[in-house]
């Protein structure tokens, strides 16, 4: 899988996925008006409405990036609608060719954990007959407790040629709390990289590895010694844009030849329209203003490759 990503970045010249994590506050007026409409101010209704703004985006931008990145917990707020709404999602992309990274950020042990990764990346038995769950390409994983946690992902990836994104050193103010605390003289981060790296070794795809990682675009000075730790892994990189990261950050983060990352960017191309540079499309236009904030987040990127 994570071949299928680097040939659709090559093929694209643009190594980024954009993140589909829509709240209510995002989506323009005209669109709610006819989803409440057709089924009331309801979780359904929210849901429905979710699910249009979506279509549009993907829609405006597909010819354009490789991959999306839909957040789980945008569609769980409205429970079991919202999750219909994530599915319609992931189906509706994959019909366009996208690669899908569920971040769904799981976690747990055993068979908690391959219940996990088989609803999200491979198939589960239903007496003689097998069904696919969210059937996404990739997730994102928490490897808070260990092997344990992260085994079980890796043997359903290698089943059925998915791939992970592990937490290595997330984009968030608060991260270094834990991630940059001192175990036997180096971040912890550094040692989660490791094991990434061992985790990694068993799921090579080429140049590499179905089990990448997340690294944050807000940490640049911890981008490139990451990179040397990892020489194999394919980084998922949040933090451009509204979280401060910028193309220059990101340098390091690539190979030689403009592989070996997808930088992630969801508000700054989603509710690109609410921006005073592309307050000119309008609200009825939002697409076309998140297919603009595409098109300038590539050259942006391009600029440093």
């Amino acid at each position: 899988m994570i071949q299928k990503l680097m040939q659709k970045i090559a093929e694209t010249k643009a190594p980024i996925c954009v993140g589909l994590d829509p709240m209510l506050s995002y989506i323009p007026e005209h669109i709610l008006k006819a989803a409440f409409e057709q089924y009331g101010e309801t979780p359904e209704g929210a849901a429905e409405a979710v699910w249009q703004y979506n279509k549009a985006i993907v829609d405006a931008v597909c010819d354009l990036i490789p991959s999306v990145k839909p957040q789980i917990a945008m569609y769980e707020q409205f429970g079991i609608h919202g999750l219909i709404a994530y599915e319609k999602t992931v189906n509706y992309c994959k019909e366009k060719g996208l690669i899908v990274i569920g971040d769904i950020k799981r976690g747990d042990i055993g068979s908690t954990s391959t219940a996990y990764a088989i609803g999200h990346l491979g198939e589960v038995k239903i007496g003689s007959k097998a069904y696919r769950g969210f059937d996404t390409d990739f997730v994102t994983v928490n490897p808070y407790l260990g092997t344990d946690g992260v085994k079980p992902f890796v043997d359903v990836c290698n089943e059925y040629d998915r791939g992970i994104f592990v937490l290595v050193k997330t984009s968030n103010p608060s991260s270094g709390e834990f991630q940059d605390r001192l175990i036997d003289g180096r971040p912890l981060y550094e040692h989660v990289a490791e094991k990434v790296s061992e985790w990694g070794a068993a799921s090579m795809d080429g140049d590499y590895s179905n089990v990448g990682a997340v690294v944050g675009a807000t940490y640049p000075e911890m981008i490139r010694d990451l990179r040397k730790m990892m020489p194999k892994t394919c980084f998922l990189v949040p933090g451009y844009g509204a979280q401060g990261g910028t193309a220059e950050d990101l340098k390091y983060c690539f190979d030689k030849d403009g592989l070996g990352a997808v930088v992630n960017s969801s508000r700054g191309i989603i509710t690109a329209y609410k921006k005073e540079q592309y307050a000119s499309f309008g609200p009825e236009h939002f697409a076309d203003a998140s297919r603009q904030a595409v098109i300038d987040m590539i050259s942006d990127i391009q600029g440093v490759l």
